[in-house]
């Protein structure tokens, strides 16, 4: 197949890429930096600035929406609200845009999002048809997810990936926290009761493949491992998988004075169930934390 990647680059794009082109796939990449595209994966994928630099008469036969900036990377201020809408809600509707001018629009379109969708429901466990709490990540993934929704009156088969916390030594949130726990000052936040929902970073990158092999998958997917965990049980795990202690407690009064809107990234929590993908007879190869953080740390 042909496909059209956006977030390429990124830590999940920059891994899933090679497994596309291993596959056999030719691949597109949209990337604001095409020539550092090209040179990540030693020129063997077409990069391009902006989508309108995909020519209509390219054949295409998939689009991998990956993109968005990073949701805790900075502040949420009002300018930083408008990023964050702009790299997700319209870039998705651009790509819309530019599909819906094709004389042939692609056979499917896998479109990210992510469980913060379901906002912060506590202890509920949360399936594909919960319904959602309203509040900020909510609103942000709603938006998301409807900008893509236009391609199935084109009769484009549309999978909406709903995205728990991906674990990989090369990026995230694990390559932030293994400095710190690495050096024994890992503890819990808050209450530590909040539940995260996670993924195994290969796992995700199968999801994908699958959702682009079985033409009979389509809709809401949540891209989870089948055990979420509360984030004392994660930061006991980790800091035991590295053999290091983590006594360290930051209040939720110094993270919400610290982070403002934000904190409820770290305070907040979903207790995600993937529950179309075990349907689909997923074989997840981390089922629990401890599967894998050995396999992401050897």
């Amino acid at each position: 197949m042909h496909i059209l990647i956006t977030g390429g680059t990124g830590f999940i794009g920059s891994a899933l890429v090679p497994r596309l082109l291993e596959a056999g796939h030719e691949v597109t990449v949209l990337s604001r930096h095409p020539d550092k595209a090209q040179k990540m994966f030693a020129g063997r994928v077409r990069a391009i600035p902006r989508l309108t630099g995909f020519a209509e008469d390219w054949p295409l036969d998939a689009v991998i929406n990956l993109a968005g900036e990073g949701i805790a990377d900075r502040p949420w201020t009002m300018a930083r609200k408008q990023q964050l809408q702009a790299s997700r809600v319209t870039l998705t509707e651009e790509l819309v845009h530019v599909l819906r001018r094709r004389p042939q629009p692609p056979r499917v379109l896998i479109s990210g999002s992510a469980i913060g969708w379901y906002g912060d429901q506590g202890e509920r466990l949360l399936e594909e048809n919960a319904a959602p709490h309203e509040e900020y990540m909510h609103t942000l993934c709603r938006d998301w997810e409807n900008a893509a929704r236009p391609v199935e009156s084109m009769g484009v088969r549309l999978c909406l990936v709903r995205t728990g916390v991906v674990l990989g030594r090369s990026g995230g949130l694990l390559k932030r926290l293994l400095p710190i726990f690495g050096l024994g000052l890992g503890g819990r936040l808050g209450t530590g009761e909040q539940w995260l929902s996670w993924i195994a970073l290969e796992d995700y990158l199968n999801v994908i493949l699958l959702l682009l092999a079985d033409e009979k998958l389509a809709g809401v997917f949540n891209a989870t491992a089948p055990k979420p965990v509360s984030n004392a049980e994660f930061t006991a795990t980790l800091a035991g998988a590295l053999g290091r202690p983590a006594f360290l407690h930051i209040p939720a009064t110094v993270l919400r004075l610290a982070m403002g809107e934000m904190s409820v990234l770290l305070l907040g929590g979903q207790r995600v169930l993937p529950s179309r993908l075990l349907e689909a007879k997923f074989r997840f190869r981390s089922r629990t934390l401890e599967e894998c953080l050995r396999n992401e740390l050897g």
